[in-house]
């Protein structure tokens, strides 16, 4: 899901200079992507060994810019019960990939107790973190290898820390699932399992840790990965890849494990440098259908510019759209990016659009293809992951954002108790003050996604998936 569920401070949508920072930096990543990829370094001459690939244009497109060709970004996430070694794992993958500076090294040296760096300190970075030894916050890293681009974020483990998983995965192409090779599947094993399920993260990778304590045995890897994999594909996981690692000693993390040579699969970086990155419906899929959430209107004397950043899909000079929730259909007759006009936009770029007819379009207003339209209504049936302390209860008043929307709904229904506690899954019934143009999260993670807001004080109180049924999972306060 990739709405954003940070709190936010204005609740009625972004104040003009919030919108201006959002549409600046979509700007800077497009003008970072086409440096990289040469459009503004011309002057080494074609064939020198230090000369830029130039930017081609897509067949049929005529002034499209081609994809950049700078290597692509990797999402994913950790997860796992406390104790499985997600942030040694992260750790030592960034320490043998080489992604951390020498001063991050040291510093890292001198917080440790034990005679080497303790490599988990690399992503637990809260002193509460550090004191008690386990993940609470979800920490981010970014990091590159010469055939891939990654922010992964680093989820607590702890079970009133759900909330925190639920956000660190639900923008992400893969979560790697640890588990403790002494213990095997456990209960929060099969809640992260369902969430990751829930929030259709397209790959689910088992990376079975500790395995030098379990004495690299194939039968302990083989048992709990049957296990896990047959629990996760009755969830709705497409597939599972297990690989056993040792994330202390290092080992199938980086470099292959010689203590382990019945297993003949990839190492964790190998799997995520190659594993594909387009989810079906999402950013990189080229199949999906248009959708342009309108985030501003920009006017030039008597020419009206929408601007926003395409969420999937592409849109074409030509193209015949509907905007929505009005209904009311016309032509794309120019396409702005970083202001040079060309004839074609897809996900994830950022453009302006012009359009033949004179439109009442605003903020919060949806361009679509006029033969593929989403579903508009005001009644929205979700799976909701609660966020806030404050329970949700029928009757409540909250405001919803959905893209760059943001309307007045009230609660209808809770199915099971009647209410949601922190941390909870649940199916909840929405009815919204007007009409919400939207995709099932199934079709679509960044249409088919909302967050529930107070309208009192803009605290963000529970994130919901459309058209997803709410898993069962045990009690996640108890």
């Amino acid at each position: 899901m990739t709405a954003d569920v940070s709190a936010y401070g204005h609740p009625y949508g972004h104040p003009p200079h919030v919108t201006a920072a959002l549409m600046m930096r979509g700007i800077f990543q497009e003008a970072r992507a086409r440096l990289t990829a040469g459009a503004a370094a011309p002057v080494v001459p074609e064939g020198h060994p230090n000369a830029m690939p130039q930017l081609t244009e897509e067949p049929g497109a005529p002034g499209a810019p081609a994809a950049a060709a700078e290597p692509d970004l990797l999402r994913w996430a950790t997860a796992g019960s406390v104790d499985d070694g997600k942030s040694t794992l992260v750790g030592r993958l960034l320490h043998d990939s080489k992604s951390v500076l020498a001063d991050q090294l040291e510093a890292v040296s001198r917080a440790s107790s034990g005679e080497g760096p303790d490599l988990a300190l690399l992503t637990d970075g809260l002193r509460a973190e550090r004191e008690q030894g386990i993940t609470i916050d979800v920490a981010y890293r970014y990091f590159a290898t010469p055939r891939r681009r990654f922010i992964l974020a680093d989820t607590p483990g702890h079970v009133q820390y759900t909330r925190n998983m639920v956000t660190g995965a639900s923008t992400a192409a893969l979560t790697v699932i640890l588990v403790d090779a002494r213990k095997g599947v456990v209960e929060q094993t099969r809640r992260h399992a369902a969430v990751a399920a829930l929030l259709r993260v397209p790959h689910v990778v088992l990376a079975v840790n500790k395995m030098d304590l379990a004495g690299y045995e194939e039968a302990v890897f083989a048992s709990i990965a049957a296990e896990f994999t047959r629990f996760a594909t009755g969830l709705g996981v497409p597939g599972v890849t297990a690989i056993p690692i040792s994330a202390l000693a290092g080992d199938n993390v980086v470099e292959p494990s010689t203590r382990m040579d019945w297993y003949r699969g990839p190492t964790v970086l190998e799997h995520l440098e190659n594993v594909p990155v387009a989810e079906e419906g999402g950013e990189g899929d080229p199949d999906a259908p248009a959708r342009f959430p309108v985030q501003y209107v920009i006017r030039t004397g008597d020419v009206r510019r929408y601007a926003g950043q395409l969420a999937s899909g592409a849109l074409r000079v030509g193209d015949r759209v509907t905007v929505l929730p009005s209904g009311r259909s016309t032509t794309v007759t120019g396409i702005d990016v970083l202001g040079t006009e060309t004839g074609a936009a897809r996900a994830p770029q950022s453009a302006a659009l012009r359009l033949a007819d004179d439109l009442d379009v605003s903020r919060g207003d949806l361009v679509v293809p006029a033969r593929a339209l989403p579903t508009v209504s005001r009644d929205i049936d979700a799976a909701v992951c609660h966020l806030h302390e404050r329970p949700l209860r029928p009757g409540d008043h909250v405001l919803l954002k959905h893209t760059t929307r943001t309307v007045r709904a009230v609660v209808r229904r809770i199915a099971g108790t009647g209410r949601l506690a922190l941390n909870e899954i649940g199916q909840v019934q929405l009815r919204t003050a007007e009409p919400v143009a939207f995709d099932a999260y199934a079709a679509s993670r960044r249409t088919g996604s909302f967050v529930l807001i107070d309208p009192g004080d803009g605290a963000t109180l529970a994130a919901g998936m459309t058209g997803e049924t709410a898993p069962e999972l045990p009690d996640a306060n108890g």
